[in-house]
């Protein structure tokens, strides 16, 4: 039987680099910001614990050789996570792009591709659990009917708020997302990248239904504006306050509102002295 761990307490990696390091880190509940400079191994460490946690996040079966994790509850089996990176490269694969669309050109318009079929079956899901609140006969249904439908309509309007400097606004009457401005309609494509990075950040934190889940995150500054970053951290928390999120970051601005304790420096983690 399947049990989903609520965070992840300690990830240690033994022999990393050819025994040269050691890495033992403790990380807190909510956020871990992984910073240092250029080439010290920040997202070597993150590739790490991903693949630690395999593709279906079994935690039991899909150890990766030489990296250990501890989790809470420590006898959980899973673990839901996303993975967001940043980079905006051409998308290279040819029959991709046929099969999904010409208009398809980067690897964030992939992601945005594959979130908008999740955030489909998250509207149905949400949808019939409104209706059997609706359809109960409790007292209080109604305010619960409106709860359920919260979550999304938060996602709305913090995207619109964000966007606000361009006039772009979600169209809240089609279940695909939809942008309008100055009268037109545009596709989640046609943003430019820092609004298509900021949308599959949120969108992502959205579909994961405030269960408790962790957000793996590799430099998810690039391309953001830098009041964006100011924000980033709050903005998902405030979606779902269930998440933990690990990033690795060169930016000082996303640590800036409050988050500097929850940094931790490559060199603080890691055992030079192994062999």
């Amino acid at each position: 039987m399947q049990k989903y761990a609520d965070y992840i307490e300690q990830v240690e990696i033994e022999s990393l680099w050819s025994g040269r390091r050691h890495v033992e880190w403790n990380l807190d509940r909510k956020v871990n910001v992984l910073s240092g400079i250029n080439g010290v191994g920040k997202s070597t460490i993150l590739n790490k614990l991903v693949k630690s946690v395999g593709i279906t996040g079994d935690i039991y079966n899909h150890l990766l050789k030489g990296v250990h994790i501890k989790v809470n509850p420590a006898d959980a089996t899973h673990i839901r996570f996303d993975v967001i990176r940043s980079f905006d490269r051409p998308l290279l694969n040819a029959d991709m792009l046929s099969e999904v669309g010409a208009n398809l050109v980067t690897e964030l318009d992939w992601q945005l591709f594959k979130l908008q079929r999740k955030f489909l079956d998250y509207q149905v899901n949400i949808g019939n659990r409104i209706i059997a609140a609706l359809q109960s006969g409790e007292p209080d249904a109604a305010v619960k009917a409106q709860q359920l439908s919260e979550p999304k309509k938060k996602f709305q309007d913090l995207i619109d708020d964000l966007f606000s400097d361009t006039g772009k606004k979600i169209i809240r009457t089609e279940n695909e997302i939809r942008f309008t401005q100055i009268g037109e309609t545009l596709h989640p494509y046609q943003l430019s990248s820092g609004e298509k990075q900021m949308l599959v950040i949120l969108l992502t934190v959205l579909i994961e239904d405030n269960l408790p889940y962790v957000l793996f995150m590799d430099e998810p500054e690039v391309s953001l504006h830098i009041e964006w970053q100011k924000r980033l951290i709050d903005l998902i928390l405030d979606l779902n306050p269930n998440v933990q999120i690990i990033l690795t970051t060169h930016s000082p601005a996303v640590i800036m509102n409050g988050w500097m304790d929850n940094v931790t420096e490559v060199s603080d983690i890691t055992d030079q002295n192994l062999r």
